[in-house]
């Protein structure tokens, strides 16, 4: 049983009318149960409990709850609040049994917060029998060496709000949606923010932590704090410039350092994460969430402590979300809010990726050495130039393989080891081969990458959920686990610059690097991956074993593969120049100049471009298609391509549907054919996957772990779609919605689609221009595979022929211009399987040897002696030397013929070839003597290089050709009036070789050329000229290597002819005979046998291969129709605004030109363009499915210089293959692109049709024409059209630059749409009064009745200037008219802004606001009282929710205000206030296309209305729209600017800080606030209003900046943001100044408009056309607008107060409040600068109100300035310390400590205050009797404290920040000749503190708080509230990880304010005033000295002590010893007087 109880809801979003009445739904599988509705309530209580029944399943890891809140309807559907997705893991996992879920965050239909918090509490009793899945289990905690607080138990509780975290069920790991499609491929500028907020539980003792947070090479650092639980909220930005792809793989590093370690190596912790991974988050950013640190060279350690960090990536554009401040941080639960996927711990895995081999690396290394060993008779290796090895990086790691030397083929079978932290937050694994250089860097072979999420997942259900979707694909009940990372064995491809290797620089090197597509194959590497969890590896490197090396056998295992491509056409080509020839190959098979594979055919002959008649070139391939073939051994991995294009089939059929939808959508079609479209696309996707099954992998041999997993995903997800769509089917009843989930799936089935094990190389084709390689593209082999499992798995183009854009490897110019498209139908397939091509193939294949015979003319006679180095018989470039009898037919072939000559026709075109008009040219020589008369010459007629032609007489004009004119002479040229030039012969020469245009005396020849124009007849054909002359097919040139010709001339020194000899197959075949054409053809013996080198370059260029090609015996003529109607949005390429567009049609080797339309952006052609016959190979049913395309490139036309590119778009004709085909092609929008941006649109349509035996009578009806020659678009075709009325609103012109170095002083506006203009009147004076007099104009003009035909309205502005000039001084292009259509018939307002224009003409005498004096004086008392408690800010922080921050304010009922998170024009219920009328851009000048910022030259202000008019002109015509408008006469007003504060402003110094002022200007006047900058700071709360007059609309921009202060350089601006104070002001919406929640006559909230509540009601009822509001009873009831409102239902259970106004204003207010107004706000504005134009600089939270001063004076301001901190004294007396650490040994072996206590609160360290050393505790007790005293600056409002101090001693300014009230409080052991000893500390948070224990022996470590988050508990107090506290508080020290006793402390803490430390003053210690309470010196033990200043009491208590007996034993002793010492001493000489005398 699942039982939920559902509590309540919060701060849910209020309806446009009132509140909504909520009712919340739960789902959970598939079942959904309600709560109760409540009515009216934005917080509603529920209370209730729902239940779910099992039915014996239990949870598991992927068990959800759907969270659906609604506003409860009676009539109708309810319409959605929001939603939220509670993960129930944890309750699956069984280790708890309920879950709070608490605050959850509630978000809308988009994903987005609407601000409002669910909570509720889920129990679990599992099903009988049903345990813990083990699996759950055992992906929690493994090994039992995760750390305390790793394992996350509580998923995330915002899991589905504003930023989910990832992993969690909806959100999977291998199917992570990415936002990153809208993204260019060119460097763009990103601000990365970075907020370290603060950290906890930070290991080690007395720590200064010190925050490094390293970003793309750039690193910024916080200030150093103190302590295990430190507080920054430092903000950091990372300004970069790159490329979006490269920024997503940079990873964001945070580190911890000790700043009191004096190691170098002090890392505390570590955590990384791709910035891609940001960015993919929702709003791309990462908000107040925990990371866990580690250490990321121990595994084992566990975690380092937290860190609390917000992260935002703001790309170009984007608007980075503003972060909430928290209201209680200490009560933020760590754990489930970590940055981890939901109730997933942090494990310790090892990547294992097994690197096994490489091959077909490419040369790196220069020959050179290699040349040396073979000049020395050495064996040359160069084909092994290359000393390869692989750099695996995965987050920040980096490990590589050993280097192999010299060797393409290398096998390196290591294994490397990168320990990482898993699930991790980096998503690629980075392989890099380079080439190892010894002396220079290593050079980049390849670059290629894993991706994680296609290669790993998290488990759970497949599909991602929309919240509140009952048709999204649903978990099935199927338990599905995830899975760690996993790969291959499988090679992967590696693609970078071109393979030929050169020893200059590589243009192309950064292709290598993965930057941009590679153009070329440059090898593969075989790898596998697998983890292991947990564990660590013994080496980071490490051989793989024989036994796994074996095992990947089978995975290296090659099958055959043939390739086939057949060129049917390559058109487009802009620069014919050399002969051109195409190459196919796939990896290195085909690569004509590699030596590692067989020669194959796989170039195309060479041909020389044709002119097309019109633009371009093609190649004139004719009948006759050239053909390749290639053969290649890869893996067989059909199992995973067919997959593949399964599902790529299953998406491509739902794209279509998905587009046709669209289109009946946008087209408006009817519900009817809507329904149809719909469910067609629902039964088709039914259909498609019930069908299609994805292969079974059974029995396959190659299978990895991965196929199997990522099979599983498929199949689950597939089902779920399949599930969804029936729901929809049976359910769904809105197309919108529809349509939103039925992209969700098209987007999954392409992530579906995705392959990462695809080992197949793509298929490259270059164009090569003799051997230069010019372009290439690269085609998927995929897309082109031959499968026999089933029609759907073979690829989109298998067998089909296809529309190929070649491009240039790296273009810089992005497409800009096309050097070939070609139309080539390719097919690729086992050779097991090639007999399947011959039903694919068509036309008739031909195959041939060919070879040439080679001459030379020497002394005038032709032969093989003056050859040079050329062979008598060689290939096509004449380096191959060849002969007729070495020609071998390959197995399985045979001669069929003899040796013929062959001309090749594609080589030798005529000069008129293509063209439809010509020029004949022919030269007349003269010769004389010097000074003699001009003669005939004897060669009297030459061309132009002196070759003997025919006479003008002799030339005959080509049949099909028809003159245009006689032979006339040419004096377009150097010559003079008679067309002559001379020149002067130098012998031997016999003719000159320069001429000039002047004739002298030594000139002795002349010449002058005679022309004659011929033009094409139409329609007729040219017949084939004979070769006369050249019957034996030479072709000649001037020399050895240059361009030949057909006809022989004089200075022709060489001459060859073609020989070819014909194969065909042995048996009958078919067309898969050309794959058996492998191998060599002809091979030159005797070189051989010689060991020469011409075997090498035999293969080096593979001429030697056979020719094939494919003859078609007949082909189809078409006519096509390519309807151009117009574009829109062009962009301006000249100086005057605007282009002159004219398009080339391009389709096949056909192209025409439309008309140019001059200046004009929006042209309109409105033209048919007729290809009358177009032949075209093959059959018309393949056209039909694959048709060629028609391109059109939009040209400006310059007068001057070259015609400048606008765009290029495609279109696919319509097919018709019978006449009587129904339907015509419909006109569509085709995007016009330019370097791959959007360059606008064009409206184009085409139709092919096929002609039947030359039959022009059955085709459509010539279109009309217009003028001579041009046909314009047909009805039927054309856009059916309606008599339409534009009225234009033309307000006025606004800040206007000036043109050509003048102002523009007397504009008038120019109106175009559908060819009709209308103008405004002049504006006589701009400064005066900018606005239009006669304002409002109108058209009529017949417009499509299909708003996408619509065409746009252009808007010029014409300044009249001096002597009749009148320029165009800015243009704007409105493209949409949608919004401005209305319904001329119903009701608008009559009076308009009539209200406003009343407004302006009032006396101000009578709209002043009256105040009741009588009640002033009694509140003036309690107003003064007031001040103390309630301010602004308390309003302020009370409409954020931060009630502890205004709590008396809240209590009295006072007014809250709306707190937009974004500016007030972005509020779409206000429109963008621009309901009167809208704000328009006016352009200028040349727009560079790549340049994002369009030239703003003005603005202009009006508004449109577009309304359909009578066909019939007698009916009544509608009523106008724009009647009674406000006067445009300047008004003067007063603005009111309040700036609250600043968010997150960009950093302009060094030290990463701001020094922000306020700069406004408005006009011609500024305020500048720079001597109140807020110093050091990026959050500065200003709290400033400046008030300033203007007069509108001329000062309408009022621009608020914000500067950074530099005392000594110029001040930086930061940003700025700017309002249109005119939208503001002519608004409906009142946005002059915002209505307030209730009408105050005083206090805090008093009003300050200038009308009252019920004069603002009275002129809003006359400009919505009603009666003016009815006041009744006493003013507490009122009638308005048919409705009536008592002031009881308003105010009832709201406080009232004693600032109230009389209850008829107050009603009128509350009904005020009600028509959807401006409330009073405070609204967010983003600052933008100059420098970074499309990135935002920060926000600036402020309002503005504007008062005309017509009305009379406004009410008081608001009084915003920043709260001041009020002078507050902590008292700490330190009574004593027990249990204390004795960490000394005294010199008598005794444990003691001399103990003395420090302490000091955050953030003002340097006031650190001890006491005295209590010296010698033998038993840990000492006593202090100890005061510290600590004064700090204090917010009670936002119990803060407020610390201003300097950072650095140099530092000008105090940096001033707000920190938590904590003290710290830490025992010490005082040692005088070494550091002293710390021996623990206690943290102590003045708002939450610890309850301290009575007495010692109670004082216990379990007083602390255990995990990084305090317990929710009652026994944390206020200080501040309980004003003092004596007890017991334990102090601790760490070690190795574990909290230890340190002792045990015994405090008073008092706080007091600044007054109550006057009256009861105490002293800091025991010094004097000694009071409050007085303290006397500690009774200490005698023992308690310093044994150094106490010499006496040493002795007494030390030595004495202990050593007494020994003491007086040693006097004893001494005396005993000094007796005897005296006694032996003196016996001698006593006992000698005795013997002397022994009586005396």
């Amino acid at each position: 049983m699942l039982r939920v109880a559902v509590e309540s809801a919060a701060d849910l979003p209020k309806k446009k009318l009132g509140s909504p009445d909520p009712i919340a739904s739960l789902v959970f599988r598939d079942e959904k149960k309600k709560t109760r509705s409540i009515n009216n309530e934005v917080n509603p209580v529920w209370n209730e409990t729902l239940q779910f029944d099992l039915k014996g399943v239990p949870l598991d890891s992927s068990s959800y709850i759907d969270v659906i809140v609604k506003d409860y309807e009676t009539l109708g559907k309810d319409k959605l609040i929001g939603s939220a997705k509670v993960s129930l893991k944890d309750l699956a996992s069984s280790q708890v049994k309920s879950l709070p879920v608490k605050n959850l965050t509630l978000v809308d239909e988009n994903g987005k917060s609407i601000g409002g918090t669910i909570s509720m509490t889920v129990g679990y009793e599992p099903p009988a029998g049903a345990g813990a899945n083990p699996l759950d289990q055992q992906d929690g905690n493994v090994g039992g060496d995760t750390a305390e607080g790793e394992a996350g138990d509580v998923p995330d509780a915002g899991s589905r709000g504003a930023f989910t975290s990832p992993g969690e069920p909806g959100q999977k790991l291998q199917l992570r949606s990415r936002n990153r499609n809208n993204l260019a491929n060119k460097p763009q500028d990103f601000q990365i923010r970075v907020r370290v907020i603060e950290g906890r539980q930070l290991p080690g003792n007395n720590i200064k932590p010190v925050v490094k947070v390293h970003v793309c090479g750039e690193t910024h650092r916080t200030r150093i704090r103190k302590g295990n639980n430190p507080y920054f909220d430092e903000i950091f930005f990372f300004n970069i410039n790159m490329l979006p792809s490269e920024l997503f793989d940079e990873v964001i590093s945070f580190r911890v350092y000790n700043a009191s370690s004096f190691r170098a190596d002090c890392l505390m912790g570590e955590f990384k994460l791709d910035i891609g991974y940001i960015y993919d988050e929702q709003a791309h950013c990462i908000m107040k969430k925990w990371i866990l640190l580690n250490d990321p060279d121990d595994s084992s350690s566990g975690a380092k402590g937290y860190l609390k960090v917000s992260m935002f990536v703001v790309g170009t554009g984007d608007e980075p979300p503003v972060e909430k401040k928290e209201q209680d941080s200490d009560k933020d639960d760590v754990e489930s809010n970590l940055l981890l996927p939901a109730g997933v711990a942090l494990r310790w895995v090892t990547l294992k990726l097994k690197v096994f081999r490489a091959e077909d690396i490419p040369q790196m290394d220069d020959s050179i050495t290699q040349s040396l060993k073979e000049a020395f008779g050495g064996e040359g290796n160069k084909k092994n130039l290359v000393d390869p090895f692989v750099e695996a990086w995965f987050a920040g790691k980096k490990l590589c393989t050993q280097i192999i030397e010299k060797n393409a083929n290398p096998e390196w079978n290591q294994q490397l080891n990168l320990q990482v932290k898993f699930p991790s937050m980096c998503e690629r694994i980075k392989l890099t081969v380079y080439d190892w250089d010894r002396l220079t860097r290593n050079d980049t072979v390849g670059t290629t990458y894993l991706d994680l999420t296609k290669i790993a997942s998290s488990g759970g259900e497949s599909e991602e959920d929309h919240p509140g979707d009952e048709f999204s694909a649903r978990d099935t009940g199927e338990s599905e686990m995830g899975f760690l990372p996993t790969f291959g064995p499988c090679y992967i491809n590696l693609y970078g610059s071109l393979r030929e290797f050169s020893g200059l620089p590589d243009p192309y090197d950064d292709l290598n690097l993965g930057k941009g597509e590679g153009a070329a194959y440059r090898g593969r590497i075989l790898v596998e991956l697998s983890t292991k969890l947990d564990g660590k590896a013994d080496k980071s490197v490490e051989e793989i074993s024989s036994d796994d090396i074996l095992v990947v056998q089978k995975y290296q295992r090659r099958r055959k593969y043939c390739l086939c491509a057949v060129f049917h056409s390559a058109t487009m080509i802009q620069e014919p120049g050399e002969p051109i020839q195409f190459e196919v190959s796939i990896g290195n098979y085909g690569n004509k100049m590699d030596l590692t594979c067989k020669p194959l055919a796989s170039t195309t002959q060479y041909s020389c471009a044709v002119f097309d008649g019109n633009n371009y070139y093609y190649l004139p391939w004719g009948d006759t298609k050239p053909v390749v073939a290639v053969t290649s051994f890869w893996e067989d991995i059909s199992h995973r391509l067919d997959s593949l294009n399964i599902l790529l089939y299953i998406s491509n059929h739902l794209q279509t549907n998905i587009s046709a939808l669209k289109f009946a959508v946008q087209s408006k079609a009817t519900d009817a054919r809507l329904v149809e479209i719909w469910l067609k696309l629902i039964n088709q996707l039914m259909e498609d996957i019930s069908s299609l099954k994805i292969p079974d992998l059974e029995g396959k041999p190659n299978l990895t772990s991965l196929d199997i997993q990522i099979k599983k995903l498929r199949d689950k997800a597939l089902e779920g779609i399949m599930e969804g769509a029936k729901r929809l089917f049976e359910e769904a009843t809105d197309v919108n919605k529809c349509l939103t989930i039925i992209e969700g799936w098209l987007e999954k089935l392409r992530q579906l689609a995705e392959e990462p094990q695809n080992s197949m190389p793509d298929i490259n084709i270059w164009m090569l221009r003799g051997e230069k390689r010019i372009a290439y593209t690269r085609i998927p082999a995929h897309q082109v595979l031959f499968s026999s499992y089933c029609e759907q798995a073979c690829g989109q183009y298998c067998g089909k022929t296809q529309t190929v854009f070649m491009q240039y490897p790296m273009d810089s110019k992005n497409g800009l211009k096309i050097p070939v498209k070609i139309r080539v139908n390719m097919w690729l397939g086992l050779a097991t399987e090639e007999k399947n091509f011959n039903q694919y193939a068509e036309g008739m294949f031909n195959v041939f040897a060919e070879l040439y015979e080679n001459q030379a003319q020497v002394l005038g006679k032709w032969g093989t002696t003056g050859l040079l180095n050329r062979s008598k018989f060689s290939d096509v470039t004449g380096k191959i030397k060849l002969k007729h009898e070495y020609f071998m037919p390959p197995v399985g072939w045979e001669w069929e013929g003899d040796w013929s000559v062959d001309p090749e026709k594609a080589l030798l075109t005529e000069a008129d070839a293509g063209h439809t008009e010509f020029v004949d040219e022919v030269y007349e020589n003269e010769t004389r003597f010097p000074g003699g008369e001009w003669k005939l010459a004897t060669e009297t007629y030459t061309d132009v290089n002196g070759e003997k032609v025919l006479g003008p007489k002799e030339i005959e004009c080509p049949s099909g050709w028809t003159w245009e004119d006689n032979w006339t002479f040419d004096v377009n040229r150097a010559v003079d009036e008679r067309g002559w030039e001379y020149g002067i012969t130098i012998p031997p020469d016999e003719k000159p070789k320069s001429w000039v245009a002047c004739e002298k005396m030594y000139h002795v020849h002349r010449r002058r050329r005679m022309i004659r124009p011929r033009k094409k007849i139409p329609g007729a054909k040219t017949a084939d000229k004979k070769d006369t002359g050249n019957a034996e097919g030479w072709e000649y040139s001037s020399l050895i290597g240059w361009k030949f010709h057909r006809q022989q001339r004089s200075s022709d020194t060489f001459r060859r002819r073609r020989w070819r000899r014909k194969m065909a197959p042995a048996g009958r075949v078919g067309a898969s005979a050309i794959f058996k054409l492998e191998g060599a053809l002809g091979v030159d013996m005797e070189s051989e046998e010689k060991g020469t080198k011409a075997d090498s370059s035999v293969k080096q260029f593979g001429a030697n291969t056979p020719m094939i090609s494919c003859t078609f015996d007949r082909s189809n003529a078409y006519h096509l129709r390519v309807y151009v109607y117009q574009a829109r949005n062009l962009t301006a390429l000249d100086q005057d605004s605007f282009s002159d567009p004219y398009v080339h049609v391009s389709f096949l080797h056909h192209s025409q030109t439309t008309e140019t339309i001059q200046s004009n952006l929006n042209p309109t052609w409105d033209q048919t363009l007729i290809f009358k016959n177009v032949e075209i190979y093959g059959d018309p049913q393949s056209l039909v499915q694959n048709s060629p395309v028609v391109v059109m490139e939009i040209f400006d036309r310059d007068q001057v210089g070259k015609d400048e590119m606008l765009g290029r778009s495609t279109c696919v004709p319509l097919v018709k293959l019978a006449s009587g085909m129904d339907g015509s092609p419909k006109l569509l929008w085709e995007p016009v692109t330019h370097k791959n941006a959007s360059a606008g649109e064009i409206l184009v349509a085409a139709e092919l049709i096929l002609k039947t035996k030359g039959n022009d009578t059955e085709l459509p009806l010539v279109p009309p024409k217009r003028g001579d020659s041009l046909y314009m678009v047909p009805q039927g075709v054309r856009p059916v059209v309606q008599l339409t009325a534009i009225e234009v609103l033309a307000w006025g012109l606004r800040n206007m630059k000036m043109y050509q170095l003048a102002p523009v002083t007397s504009p008038c506006l120019v109106v175009e749409c559908g060819g009709e203009r209308v103008q405004t009147a002049v504006i006589k004076n701009m400064k005066k009064c900018p606005n239009f007099q006669g304002n409002v104009l109108f058209l009529k003009v017949l417009l499509p009745k299909e708003e996408m035909y619509t065409p746009p309205i252009v808007l010029k502005v014409i300044d009249h200037r001096p002597f009749g000039r009148k320029p165009v001084v800015g243009q704007c292009t409105i493209t949409s008219l949608e919004e401005f259509r209305c319904d001329p018939y119903v009701t608008v307002s009559e009076v308009a802004m009539s209200s406003k224009v009343s407004l302006m003409a009032a006396s101000p005498g009578h709209l002043s606001v009256n105040i009741d004096d009588s009640r002033q004086q009694l509140l003036e008392a309690q107003r003064e009282k007031e001040k103390e408690t309630v301010d602004w800010w308390s309003k302020f922080y009370a409409s954020l929710g931060q009630s502890e921050k205004c709590r008396p304010y809240l209590d009295k009922g006072y007014d809250t205000l709306e707190v937009y998170e974004h500016e007030l024009e972005n509020v779409k219920e206000f429109m963008g206030l621009t309901d009167f009328c809208k704000t328009f851009k006016l352009q200028r000048g040349k727009n560079e296309i790549d340049d994002e910022d369009p030239n703003v030259v003005g603005e202009f202000k009006g508004s449109f209305m577009v309304y359909p008019l009578p066909d019939d002109p007698t009916v009544l015509a509608p009523p106008r729209q724009f009647r009674e408008l406000p006067d445009s006469v300047s008004q003067e007003c007063v603005v009111r600017i309040y700036v609250v504060q600043g968010i997150d402003l960009q950093p302009k110094d060094n030290n990463g800080k701001c020094d922000p002022y306020i700069k406004i200007s408005l006009g011609k006047k500024s305020v500048d606030d720079r001597d109140n900058y807020m110093p050091l700071t990026l959050n500065p709360v200003f709290g400033r209003m400046f008030e300033i007059t203007c007069f509108l609309p001329q000062d309408k921009d009022l621009k608020i900046a914000v500067y950074d202060f530099d005392l000594l350089s110029r001040d930086e601006k930061v940003g700025e943001t700017v309002i249109d104070l005119e939208n503001r002001f002519l608004s409906h919406f009142g946005s002059n100044c915002g209505l307030a929640q209730t009408y105050c006559i005083s206090g805090p909230n008093q009003w300050r408009d200038q009308l009252k509540p019920s004069q603002i009601l009275e002129h809003h009822a006359r400009w919505k056309g009603l009666s003016p509001p009815r006041s009744e009873d006493n003013g507490n009831t009122l009638s308005f607008n048919g409705q009536l409102y008592s002031l009881s239902d308003f105010e009832a259970n709201k406080e009232i107060h004693e600032h109230l106004g009389p209850p008829s204003e107050r009603i009128a207010l509350h009904v005020l409040r009600t028509q959807g107004l401006v409330p009073e706000h405070v609204e967010t504005r983003t600052l933008y600068s100059s420098f970074q134009p499309t990135l935002p600089q920060g926000k600036l939270q402020m309002w503005v109100d504007i008062f005309p001063k017509s009305l009379g004076a406004p009410g008081p301001p608001f009084d915003i300035s920043p709260r001041k901190a009020k002078k507050y004294f902590l008292r700490v007396i330190v009574w004593n310390t027990t249990d204390v650490v004795l960490d000394e040994k005294s010199i008598t072996g005794e444990n003691m400590s001399d103990i003395y206590v420090k302490g000091w609160m955050q953030g003002m360290e340097e006031d650190k205050q001890k006491t005295d050393v209590h010296y010698r505790s033998l038993d840990g007790d000492g006593n202090f009797n100890w005061r510290f005293v600590f004064g700090f600056d204090y917010l009670p409002t936002e119990q803060l404290c407020h610390i201003s101090k300097k950072e650095h001693f140099w530092s000008l300014d105090k940096s001033e920040f707000r920190i938590p009230p904590k003290l710290t409080v830490q025992i010490w052991d005082n040692d005088k000749f070494s550091l002293d000893d710390y021996l623990g500390a206690v943290e102590l948070d003045l708002h939450h503190l610890i309850s301290p224990s009575k007495s010692s022996e109670k004082c216990s470590l379990s007083m602390l708080p255990d995990g990084p988050a305090h317990p929710k508990s009652d026994q944390y107090k206020s200080l501040f509230d309980q004003k003092s506290v004596r007890g017991w508080w334990p102090c601790y020290m760490e070690k190795d990880g574990k909290k230890e006793l340190g002792g045990k402390v015994e405090l008073t803490l008092e706080i007091v304010n600044e007054k109550e430390a006057d009256e009861r003053p105490a002293g800091k210690g025991r010094d004097e005033p000694n009071m409050n309470p007085k303290l006397d010196p500690p009774k200490r033990p005698e023992t308690s000295f310093f044994w150094f200043t106490n010499p006496c009491k040493t002795c007494k208590f030390i030595v004495w002590r202990r050593f007494k007996w020994l003491f007086i034993g040693l006097v004893v002793l001494i005396l005993v010893l000094l007796f005897l010492g005296i006694l032996f001493y003196s016996l001698p000489n006593y006992i000698s007087m005795k013997i002397v005398k022994p009586f005396s």
